[in-house]
């Protein structure tokens, strides 16, 4: 199993809407980097990934979620009327993929970036990497321990 962390702004999907959809279950759609993307493509069914609320007052890991259905093309990419169209997306040769996941739980607490940075065990986390925006990455074993430590604090 592999670990993952996977960025979204709570504004416009957050753990709760996950929590809230039916069989608790979604495609995680829009990915535009090619970065993210072939991480995407790296997921496994059954793999866990922090749910990680980014770009809003208090950014931070929220909850887990599970790989549900590993990659296939990312529809969105060839609607012209979606924010995530690219015209270069074709379905007989798509550019983009997604993956559905599946809520899990959410944590006792959202651990926020903040004190994420200021644990030493996270220093080479890629999250925390100067000028990192992806919005999927890979977690280590490690990484991924700590983040449920430290969200079992307090």
């Amino acid at each position: 199993m592999q670990y993952w962390l996977m960025k979204s702004e709570p504004d416009l999907f957050s753990i709760d809407d996950l929590k809230n959809r039916p069989k608790q279950t979604e495609h995680w759609d829009g990915v535009r980097n090619f970065q993210a993307r072939n991480f995407m493509r790296a997921m496994r069914a059954g793999d866990r990934a922090f749910f990680y609320h980014s770009s809003c007052a208090e950014p931070g890991v929220a909850g887990i979620i599970e790989i549900a259905r590993e990659a296939y093309p990312d529809f969105t990419s060839w609607d012209p009327k979606s924010p995530y169209y690219d015209a270069r997306s074709k379905p007989e040769k798509p550019y983009w993929y997604m993956v559905d996941v599946r809520f899990e739980r959410k944590l006792k607490r959202l651990v926020p970036l903040t004190e994420l940075r200021q644990n030493r065990a996270l220093k080479t986390m890629r999250l925390l990497a100067r000028g990192n925006r992806l919005s999927i990455m890979p977690v280590s074993a490690n990484e991924w321990k700590t983040i449920l430590e430290m969200a079992q604090a307090r």
